[in-house]
């Protein structure tokens, strides 16, 4: 059984810098392409980030493109999301999630399992 436990979330300023960790169970993490997405209060879940499983590709929502930045440890099973210059806008619910095959994902469709979430609350 996938599972996957978002840590790091909080309440913090904009403009500060936050890093979202992801322990992942269940799986061969080290042949799993991850991302992550998020979830605002009143709105549809949203793509923000994708992974292959080598690293070596990633992929990022428009809206967060040049300032987070996703990356993988596969020696510890565990997917990161570093938020930098974060704003208002981006506070939500953060969610770790596996893709559905070994592609990159790239869309909130391309994802499997999840995690528990992670709230995210950037005040300005």
């Amino acid at each position: 059984q996938v599972q996957l436990v978002e840590s790091g979330g909080g309440l913090v300023q904009a403009g500060d810098h936050l890093r979202l960790s992801c322990a992942a169970s269940g799986l061969t993490f080290s042949r799993s392409s991850m991302g992550w997405s998020r979830q605002a209060s009143g709105k549809e879940r949203e793509f923000v980030a994708g992974i292959g499983w080598t690293a070596l590709s990633t992929y990022y929502a428009d809206s967060v493109k040049g300032r987070f930045t996703i990356s993988r440890d596969n020696a510890k099973n565990t997917l990161y999301l570093q938020m930098n210059n974060r704003k208002p806008e981006d506070t939500a619910v953060y969610y770790c999630a596996t893709s559905r095959a070994v592609f990159l994902p790239k869309r909130i469709a391309d994802f499997a399992s999840w995690g528990q979430g992670a709230q995210v609350t950037v005040s300005s």
